[in-house]
C-alpha cells in the first residue's frame, strides 16, 4: 500500500521530503530559467524515487532580487515560473501519482515592491501605516538599535518618504511585516487558505522564526560564543545573540492559528528554525499537536562532519522533546552540497549513498535536495557568474548559494543537459554531465538507482518508520544507532564515515542477523565488523 493511501493521520512522520528548486529544476519555454511546467513534466521522475512529498521552493510574484524569497503577491504565480492553471495541473499531476504538494511560505517579510508596502511608506496615518516595522531614528539620525542583516549591515533602512527606518532582517529591499498588527496575521492566514482550497497539502515556513520582533527594539547582546552555524564566520551577524529580533514568544501563538487553519484542511506544515539555539527553538515550535507538524534547523547543514557531531545534534533534540518530530537535512538551496561539504571533492557515489541511507535511518521525516540523490558537487563558479546577492556581497570569503543551486542535470547528451536549450541562469557544471539521470538510468549501481532502491526499502522496515532512536558508544568514525518500535526487533545500524575501511569488536551485535536490501556493504563475522569506505552494516538483534 502507497503511504499517501494510509489512514495514518500521522503518515507524514514516515514519509521522506523531495525538494524542487524551481529555478534550477526544468526549463520548458526556453528562457534559462525552471518553470511550473518544467517540474510537472518531471514529476514521474520525482514519483520515482520513492519519495511522498514535493516541497516547492517560491514561484511567486516577485522582482527576483532574492529569486522569490521576497513576495509581491502571496496569491499568483510570477510570470516567470507560469501561470495558476499551471499549478493548477501541476498539482493534478502530482496528486495523481500519489505526492503530496507543499509549497514554501515567506511570511515575515515582502518585496518593496508589495502593494502593502507601497501603502505603508507613503504616510504614517495610511490603513496599512503599521503593517511593517517602522521606528524613529535616534537624536543623532542613527538606527533605532543595534539589530544586524543577515545580508550585511544594519537591519534597518531609512526611508525619505516617512523619515523613517523600516526594519529588514534580510536584503534592504525585503522589509519585515509587524506581526503585532492583527491584520496582518490574518492577512496570511487568508493567504495560506487561497492555497489550502488548491489543494496543496502543506507548507514549508520560510525563516519563520522572523515573524514577531520586540516592540521595545531592545539592543541585542554580544554573543557568548559566535554563530557560525546559520551564518558564515565571516558575517558580523553571528557576533550577536538574537534574542529581541526572532524567536519571540508571541510566534507560538500565531503558529497555533496556522495549526488551527492546517486542521481543517488536513495539511501539514515544516518549519525553519535558523535560531541561535535552534534545537530548544524546534522543540519549542513543534511541541504538541497545536503548532508545526515539523521542523528543521541548520543544525545537520554544517561543515563539521563527524559521528559525534551528528549524535549530539539528534540527540539534542530528542532530549528537548519527546513526541515531536524533526525533519533532518543535509543538504538544501541555501548550504554547500553535501557530497562537497562533509564528503570532500573526490568522495564520490559512495559517499553519496553511505550519507543518504544515514540520513533515512535518523529518526524523523528526512528531506532531500534535489540532485543529491545523482550525488552532485558543489559548483565551482566564477564572480562573473555569480547570480545570489550574498555571494556578491561577501566574496570570496563567502562565494554565497549559487553553487548548490545550478540546474538539475538530465541528459549529458542534450544541450545544457537537458535543462533548458537557452542559456541557464546558472552555468551548468562540466563535472556534473556524468551523473546526469540519464547516465545513471544505465547503470544499475549509480547513486540514483541506489537511492530508489534505499527509499523503498525504508518504506518496508517499520523501526525507521516509527521508532524510538538510540545512540551507541563505538570510536570514530563511525556512528551506531538503533531504532526501536513496538512489536519489531530493535533495528541496529552502524556507519562508516571515513574513507578508509574500519573494523571493530562489538559485542552487542554478537547474535544480530544482518538485513539486506538497503544495498551499503559491511561483514559481521560473530562480533567483529568489517566496514569498507563509506559501508555500513545494519541488523536486528533476536528477540530475547
Amino acid at each position: 500500500m502507497h503511504l499517501m493511501s494510509s489512514q495514518n493521520p500521522n503518515w507524514w512522520r514516515e514519509a521522506v521530503i523531495y525538494q524542487v528548486y524551481p529555478r534550477s529544476f526544468k526549463d520548458s519555454n526556453g528562457d534559462g530559467i525552471g518553470d511550473l511546467p518544467g517540474i510537472t513534466e518531471k514529476l514521474d521522475y520525482i514519483a520515482s524515487l520513492g519519495v511522498d512529498i514535493v516541497w516547492i521552493s517560491p514561484f511567486f510574484t516577485s522582482p527576483m532580487k532574492d529569486f522569490g524569497y521576497d513576495v509581491a503577491d502571496y496569491c499568483d504565480v510570477d510570470p516567470l515560473f507560469g501561470s495558476l492553471s499551471d499549478f493548477d495541473a501541476l498539482i493534478a499531476r502530482a496528486h495523481a501519482l500519489g505526492l503530496k504538494l507543499m509549497i514554501d511560505q515567506v511570511l515575515s517579510h515582502t518585496a518593496e515592491t508589495h502593494p502593502w508596502f507601497i501603502e505603508s511608506r507613503s504616510n504614517r496615518h495610511n490603513p496599512k501605516a503599521d503593517w511593517y516595522v517602522w521606528a524613529d531614528p535616534k537624536t543623532d539620525g542613527t538606527p533605532p538599535n543595534n539589530w544586524l542583516s543577515i545580508f550585511g549591515g544594519s537591519a534597518w533602512q531609512w526611508d525619505t518618504r516617512r523619515c523613517q527606518y523600516y526594519l529588514h532582517n534580510f536584503l534592504t529591499s525585503q522589509p519585515d511585516m509587524n506581526f503585532h498588527h492583527p491584520e496582518v496575521q490574518q492577512a496570511h492566514l487568508e493567504n495560506m487558505r487561497f492555497w489550502l482550497e488548491r489543494g496543496v497539502d502543506g507548507f514549508r515556513m520560510d525563516a519563520c522564526i522572523y515573524h514577531f520582533h520586540d516592540q521595545q527594539l531592545r539592543d541585542n547582546p554580544v554573543a557568548e560564543k559566535r554563530n557560525t552555524v546559520n551564518v558564515a564566520a565571516s558575517n558580523p551577524y553571528g557576533m550577536q545573540a538574537h534574542v529581541f529580533d526572532n524567536s519571540r514568544p508571541e510566534n507560538l501563538i500565531f503558529l497555533e492559528k496556522v495549526r488551527v487553519l492546517l486542521d481543517e484542511y488536513q495539511a501539514i506544515s515544516i518549519g525553519e528554525v535558523g535560531a541561535d539555539d535552534a534545537l530548544e527553538v524546534m522543540a519549542q515550535y513543534t511541541e504538541g499537536d497545536q503548532r508545526l507538524h515539523m521542523a528543521y534547523s541548520f543544525n545537520l547543514l554544517t561543515t563539521e562532519f563527524s559521528a559525534a557531531h551528528i549524535r549530539r545534534q539528534v540527540e539534542a533534540f530528542e532530549t528537548r522533546v519527546k513526541d515531536a518530530c524533526a525533519s533532518w537535512s543535509v543538504g538544501n538551496h541555501d548550504v554547500v552540497r553535501v557530497n562537497t561539504r562533509w564528503g570532500g571533492r573526490d568522495a564520490g557515489p559512495a559517499f553519496a549513498k553511505m550519507i543518504l541511507t544515514l540520513q533515512l535511518a535518523l529518526k524523523g521525516t528526512p528531506c532531500l535536495y534535489q540532485g543529491d540523490e545523482l550525488g552532485l558537487t558543489e559548483a565551482v563558479l566564477s564572480y562573473e557568474d555569480l547570480q545570489d546577492p550574498v555571494g556578491i556581497t561577501f566574496w570570496p570569503e563567502s562565494k554565497g548559494r549559487d553553487g548548490c543551486r545550478t540546474p538539475m542535470v538530465w541528459d549529458s547528451a542534450e544541450q545544457n543537459a537537458g535543462f533548458s536549450v537557452a542559456k541557464p541562469w546558472l552555468p551548468v557544471p562540466e563535472e556534473h554531465l556524468a551523473l546526469a539521470v540519464a547516465e545513471q538510468d544505465k547503470d544499475s549501481e549509480s547513486a540514483l538507482h541506489f537511492a530508489r532502491r534505499v527509499m523503498r526499502w525504508r518504506k518496508s522496515i517499520p523501526q525507521l518508520l516509527r521508532g524510538d532512536i538510540q545512540f551507541y558508544d563505538v570510536p570514530e568514525p563511525l556512528l551506531a544507532l538503533s531504532r526501536q518500535s513496538d512489536g519489531a526487533p530493535p533495528l541496529v545500524a552502524v556507519f562508516n564515515l571515513s574513507s578508509q575501511a574500519q573494523s571493530f569488536e562489538w559485542p552487542l551485535i554478537q547474535d544480530a542477523i544482518a538485513l539486506t536490501g538497503h544495498g551499503l556493504a559491511g561483514q559481521k563475522d560473530d562480533a567483529r565488523l568489517s566496514l569498507p569506505a563509506y559501508g555500513a552494516w545494519i541488523g536486528v538483534k533476536r528477540h530475547s
